[in-house]
């Protein structure tokens, strides 16, 4: 059987597409990559080295884990058995273990410094702005892509979070970067499971992203045409969910041999579901306390178990409460961005006056809220001629939402959950949706759900913040031939050099 390949390579999408094609055609493709990560690296730079504080909230579970990992003792702290200071090593894994062994590698080469972890955090937020551009590359014309780069380099809330030892900039630059490998090797069999792999690896730093692997099937070229294309299609997708279980299993195995039951990567996933179904549930992140529900456990396997059953329970007996937080989690996730403000205020609470904060939130929150608008009008074809109707009702969706949003108290979920549905509807005179394109709305609609079912906090879209900028920069694009979405599927997408 063939080897399936890839469309061979452009030198750019036509420029009918609505940005020419030579846009920044001065800088060769290489060169405006070093560009790129340049732009991005100075901010982050110095926001990570003048104005990052001490780790604070998570952030200072996940350097706790990194020094210790640094240290040899691996994921892992010491328990006091009683006087004279004896103490027991004791494993644990209630965060994903990969941010901590991230930064734990440069602590141990590097010395535990803070300007350690600064350096490599903005490093890590430049590569995101470099990786974002080469996955934009496959799917739109050069100077779309280049669009697309440049806003990750110089988002503000993004080069804010360069100051916070948190894992969501390394979660986003592995999973666009799993997307990327995938789509850009022109053995498509070879590039999939390149790519499971690397998304198995990015679950270790946020587990969701397994929920990702199916959608890597899309980049086989096998026609919707007959029930067996259809299998065949659901096969590629099992085949990626099981590849990107291989970085996972090593770590489940360890988590089997020391803790007191088997869990395939953390144990908060109980704790995070009761957070978001418990009679206390505002929708947003709660302390839960074990006159909740969860009395007497005596391991972090067990507990999770007891608060993952607990929070079923409470869905069960109500669950029209549990539904109708739905949209306050997403509320809390994507109609704002303060996080990174405010976890620079907790570390330095004198470098950050209350008037500061709020000018500081006023800007994170207006570019983000900007972009989830600018990103709604991907859905959108340029120079349609076919299904001008059905277009022109999305458009006034579109437009009545961001007039609600923008009016009244700021509502912008309801954006988010068009943009992450649309795209898989084969609605007459829709752009063009290759795979390379569609696997970035997959990160937004599966972040979406996640947080949906569990609890919301702004923090959490940061790892999507990317994918609202390739979409924002794809913005008019042109229409398929034939005037369905879906007909991108059943073809590679095309590629710039």
């Amino acid at each position: 059987m063939t080897e399936p390949r890839a469309a061979p390579p452009s030198r750019a999408l036509p420029a009918e597409d609505g940005v020419p094609a030579a846009a920044g055609a001065r800088l060769s493709p290489s060169a405006f990559g070093t560009v790129l990560f340049a732009i991005a690296a100075v901010p982050r730079l110095f926001v990570a080295l003048f104005l990052a504080g001490e780790p604070v909230w998570d952030g200072h579970y996940y350097d706790f884990g990194a020094r210790r990992i640094a240290q040899g003792f691996g994921y892992s702290d010491d328990l006091p058995l009683g006087g004279g200071g004896v103490v027991e090593w004791h494993p644990w894994c209630h965060y994903p273990v990969g941010y901590s062994a991230f930064i734990g590698f440069f602590y141990r080469v590097l010395g535990d410094s803070p300007r350690v972890v600064a350096a490599v955090d903005a490093l890590t937020g430049a590569a995101l702005a470099w990786v974002t551009w080469r996955l934009a590359r496959r799917a739109l014309t050069e100077g779309r892509a280049r669009i697309a780069g440049l806003l990750v380099a110089l988002h503000p809330g993004l080069i804010l979070y360069a100051g916070l030892e948190m894992s969501e900039p390394l979660a986003a630059l592995t999973t666009l970067g799993a997307f990327w490998v995938a789509a850009a090797d022109a053995r498509r069999t070879r590039g999939v499971i390149l790519g499971s792999l690397l998304l198995g690896l990015s679950a270790l730093v946020r587990p969701q992203a397994l929920l990702c692997a199916p959608f890597l099937g899309l980049l086989l070229p096998i026609p919707y045409r007959s029930a067996s294309s259809v299998a065949r299609r659901l096969g590629t997708m099992l085949v990626a969910c099981s590849v990107a279980l291989v970085p996972v299993l090593p770590w489940t195995a360890r988590n089997c041999r020391v803790m007191d039951g088997c869990a395939l990567i953390s144990t908060n996933a109980g704790w995070n579901l009761a957070i978001g179904a418990f009679p206390r549930a505002t929708g947003r992140f709660e302390t839960l306390h074990a006159s909740d529900g969860c009395r007497e456990v005596t391991g972090q396997v067990q507990q999770d178990r007891c608060w993952f059953e607990y929070g079923l329970a409470q869905i069960r007996a109500a669950p029209r409460h549990w539904l109708a937080l739905v949209p306050k989690k997403l509320g809390y996730t994507f109609d704002h961005e303060s996080f990174a403000v405010e976890y620079l205020h907790e570390a330095r609470p004198a470098s950050w006056p209350d008037d500061k904060r709020a000018r500081f939130r006023a800007v994170t929150s207006t570019a983000h809220r900007l972009l989830v608008v600018l990103a709604a009008l991907s859905l959108f074809a340029r120079g349609r001629r076919k299904g001008s109707l059905v277009q022109g009702v999305l458009l006034a969706l579109v437009l009545t939402l961001t007039y609600v949003a923008c009016t009244g108290t700021p509502m912008f979920w309801p954006l988010v959950v068009l943009i992450s549905a649309v795209p898989w509807m084969p609605l007459p005179g829709a752009p063009s949706w290759p795979p390379a394109l569609l696997l970035p709305v997959a990160l937004l609609g599966t972040t979406a759900l996640t947080h949906a079912v569990f609890f919301g906090e702004d923090r959490y879209h940061l790892v999507a913040t990317p994918v609202f900028c390739v979409l924002a920069a794809s913005a008019f694009r042109r229409s398929v031939t034939g005037g369905r979405a879906a007909t991108a599927l059943a073809t590679p997408p095309q590629a710039s050099a």
